[in-house]
């Protein structure tokens, strides 16, 4: 199956978002720095961000606000970078926390699970235990002589 034909397929499905990032969410969104960030990320990963930039460019040139080999429009672009680059950089370390902190959850799942699965096997072992005494305790009473019973 095509793979656009499959998303297209599974598009109505609402995926649950985790709690742990949902929480984490909440936080980063304390810090006005941080709400500037991503939104700076946003609209510059975006298509309308390349659009503008085409506009932008295509008027620059046109209407020839400068002579060729376009100096300041050079320097512009080049301080952009430099302030696109960081936001990259913001962004990467923004995706990095939330792996660590689903990474955390994780941890924490799995201590829980092994914890779980050691309680699992003594309730096993008590079984075991107390299946082999009841074997044993059948077998010696089965073994055993019957006295008369009153009739």
């Amino acid at each position: 199956m095509e793979q656009s034909a499959l998303l297209e397929r599974v598009s109505h499905i609402q995926l649950e978002s985790n709690p742990v990032l949902v929480e984490h969410a909440k936080e980063r969104a304390e810090s006005a720095q941080n709400r500037v960030a991503d939104r700076i990320t946003a609209f510059a990963g975006s298509m309308q961000f390349v659009y503008l930039h085409l506009l932008w460019f295509g008027c620059w040139i046109g209407f020839r606000v400068e002579g060729y080999p376009y100096g300041l429009l050079t320097m512009i672009v080049s301080l952009e970078v430099i302030f696109l680059s960081t936001f990259v950089m913001i962004s990467q370390n923004r995706a990095d926390a939330k792996r660590q902190v689903i990474a955390d959850q994780q941890w924490k799942t799995v201590q829980e699970e092994d914890q779980q699965n050691d309680e699992l096997l003594d309730l096993s072992k008590q079984i075991l235990s107390l299946t082999k005494e009841i074997r044993s305790l059948s077998s010696t009473s089965a073994s055993a002589p019957q006295g008369d019973h009153p009739r």
